[in-house]
């Protein structure tokens, strides 16, 4: 049985936290200046930039189950220090991107350091900490992410004011500096000695995870939810504008009201989750992603004006809400229910559920958001719907210590008793 007492030192979370929240900030400037920042330091068209960095993203998801091979035969710290390493070493490189093709391998190192970082990063939290204190630092992460992706922005825009291109190579350097400062952070984590041995009578590598139908379960719920995340940055925007009248300034307001109470509210509201079953929890903030998709349909019906704009906002309340509900058990899942052996390869797979679907968002919410008005949210609630019922079913397979630390801790308690 795991134990739920392991917990780092404060050397070690310190660290791991600060690194987290660099990463975020680097994260924070370069998502928002993507299209731009490629432009202005390669001179390339925006189209041919948008299809090498989609040709990019693909080879990099391709990658993913190397990088959980990677994950179990190093550690996820070591795999870590070195995809912020990689990231370092693209950004650095941007600025002498002088050919097409050496844009495209720029843009593919980047991406590859950014797909597999989460991976690398929930692996370590894994390897440092167990049951309740993984989903403590898991809850951390997550937090520190919006936080830093929050000052990251502000400080994009503030380097859009510089004159010509020298705002974008001043971001190249701050972006190879970020991650290489987050790199030198992890590097000071201690390793975590003596990893864990496949049990016997095991299948090997893969072959496990594709056998293991309880984590393909929450792998599927969470494909479906994500799509739930994805179109807050994608559809809402021109939902807002288009279908509300709201003026493109005031969309920005919504996303840093979102961020500032994920930021906020991320770890107290993580601990209340702790006290329950992580798949009833998880599907409950799905089912509130759910109530505010259908308030979102409704809102074109109902308000206008200045009214329009408070409805907003109180709908954006609500869905941040299921957010703050779905995303640590969820994640807690995901780490928990990895066997020690192949926590790299799980949490790989489990990074698919994500990156597939911020493939193929752009392609599907684009379609729904021409049909109409309502089919939007209509097909992205039935999805979360389904997701939740997923995860409610998959509680019926799943361990006892993965869905409930108070049941493991429970039955802890028992054993060292008799």
């Amino acid at each position: 049985m795991r134990s739920t007492s392991a917990e780092p030192d404060v050397r070690t979370r310190r660290r791991l936290i600060a690194a987290s929240l660099v990463g975020s900030i680097g994260d924070g400037i370069y998502v928002p200046l993507t299209m731009l920042f490629v432009h202005s330091l390669t001179g390339l068209s925006l189209t041919s930039i948008g299809a090498g960095l989609t040709v990019a993203g693909l080879c990099a998801l391709a990658f993913m189950p190397v990088a959980g091979v990677l994950i179990d035969r190093f550690s996820g710290r070591r795999v870590l220090i070195g995809v912020l390493a990689l990231r370092a070493a693209g950004f650095a490189a941007y600025p002498l991107a002088d050919s097409y093709p050496a844009f495209l391998a720029i843009a593919l190192v980047v991406a590859v350091g950014m797909w597999a970082s989460s991976p690398s990063q929930h692996a370590l939290i894994g390897e440092i900490a167990q049951g309740a204190e993984r989903d403590r630092l898991l809850a951390w992460d997550r937090s520190l992410r919006n936080a830093g992706m929050g000052f990251g922005s502000l400080a994009a825009a503030g380097m859009l004011a510089w004159n010509g291109s020298a705002g974008f190579i001043g971001a190249a350097v701050v972006l190879a500096t970020v991650f290489a400062i987050a790199a030198v952070l992890v590097s000071r984590i201690p390793a975590v000695h003596g990893g864990a041995r496949q049990p016997e009578g095991t299948r090997v590598g893969y072959r496990q995870v594709l056998a293991d139908r309880p984590y393909l379960l929450i792998t599927t719920a969470n494909f479906l939810i994500a799509f739930g995340y994805t179109a807050q940055a994608i559809a809402l925007p021109i939902f807002l504008t288009r279908d509300i009248g709201i003026p493109n300034a005031l969309t920005g307001v919504v996303f840093a009201l979102n961020t500032a109470l994920v930021a906020a509210l991320g770890v107290p509201v993580a601990r209340l989750t702790l006290r329950g079953r992580r798949t009833r929890t998880a599907a409950l903030g799905a089912f509130v992603f759910a109530l505010s998709f259908a308030a979102f349909a409704a809102l074109p019906h109902l308000f206008s004006g200045a009214d329009a704009v408070v409805a907003v906002l109180a709908v954006a309340v609500l869905y941040t809400a299921g957010e703050l509900v779905h995303s640590a058990p969820s994640q807690g899942l995901s780490v928990q229910a990895a066997p020690d052996h192949l926590r790299g390869r799980y949490l790989a797979t489990y990074q698919l559920s994500w990156s597939v679907c911020r493939t193929i968002a752009p392609v599907l919410l684009g379609f729904l958001l021409d049909a109409g008005q309502w089919h939007l949210w209509t097909v992205l609630a039935l999805m979360v719907l389904t997701g939740a019922a997923i995860l409610l079913h998959a509680e019926r397979v799943l361990p006892a210590h993965v869905v409930s630390n108070t049941r493991e801790a429970t039955t802890t308690a028992q054993e060292v008793m008799t």
